[in-house]
């Protein structure tokens, strides 16, 4: 699972799901004397307490998993989504007739308990964050923020001095003296005739850091279909090189892959 692929709707959903469960515990009825809770009421524990909470947890776990997931044909998240609404819409009723089944108070002198109403915000809120997250780009933002990398190097690279880094120093070929270093701005000498200049890389690209907006797969890179791995919002990969409009990426174990869908990266 990955945790940073959470947003701050996710974030409204996990804090509606707390708030429910603690109002749980409160009373359900306001009588003066005698206590009650929803957990003295099966059908309402069941239906807006509980339902509600299993509906936030699988709307976050659908969103933490690398691949959607189904039962029964049903996405995950879309079931949880459902009971979202369905416990806000118990409790909606429920507040408008606390007693229910509970005929033994007189109805005049019973009201809704502090258990009942802040069950029926934290179950608006649930809903609300199930529904508007999809549609509202601020709470599509990442609810952890993503890292940035300390330095734009490539995957296990060595410290400075090894490849990429600004400062490093030309490698001296196999079996040569180390030549002193020189002074900064002196020139250096000329390259001996017939012998070849390094070229600069084609295209002059470099490899960068970058981070996907949401899960995307990495393909073999002989140009086959097959999927090698998927990268997860929330963690920095690496672009050692381009093709067309496409990436060879390097993810953190050192598979290597083409990112087919670079649209909208975030680059370190």
């Amino acid at each position: 699972m990955n945790i940073r692929s959470l947003t701050r709707g996710d974030g409204v959903v996990i804090g509606a799901a707390v708030v429910l469960f603690i109002a749980s515990f409160l009373d359900t009825f306001d009588t003066g004397s005698d206590s009650t809770n929803a957990w003295d009421n099966l059908g309402l524990v069941m239906s807006m307490y509980v339902g509600g909470i299993i509906g936030a947890v699988l709307i976050v776990v659908a969103r933490a998993l690398p691949k959607p997931r189904k039962v029964v044909g049903l996405d995950l998240g879309q079931v949880g989504v459902a009971l979202a609404v369905f416990a806000a819409w118990t409790a909606f009723w429920s507040i408008l007739d606390p007693l229910g089944a509970f005929d033994d108070f007189d109805r005049f002198d019973v009201g809704a308990g502090a258990g009942l109403v802040l069950g029926l915000i934290a179950a608006l809120l649930l809903a609300a964050g199930a529904i508007a997250t999809p549609l509202v780009p601020a709470l599509q933002a990442a609810l952890v923020p993503v890292p940035k990398p300390a330095a734009p190097q490539p995957y296990g690279a060595q410290p400075p001095g090894g490849y990429g880094y600004p400062g490093a120093q030309p490698q001296q070929p196999y079996g040569a003296q180390p030549q002193p270093g020189q002074p900064f701005g002196q020139q250096q000498p000329p390259a001996p005739q017939g012998a070849a200049a390094p070229q600069p890389p084609a295209g002059d690209f470099s490899p960068f850091w970058f981070a996907v907006p949401v899960a995307r797969p990495l393909f073999a890179e002989d140009g086959s279909p097959n999927q090698i791995a998927e990268l997860a919002p929330g963690t920095w990969y690496l672009a050692v090189e381009q093709r067309g409009a496409a990436l060879v990426a390097q993810t953190q174990d050192g598979r290597r892959g083409v990112l087919q869908d670079s649209s909208g990266i975030q680059r370190g």
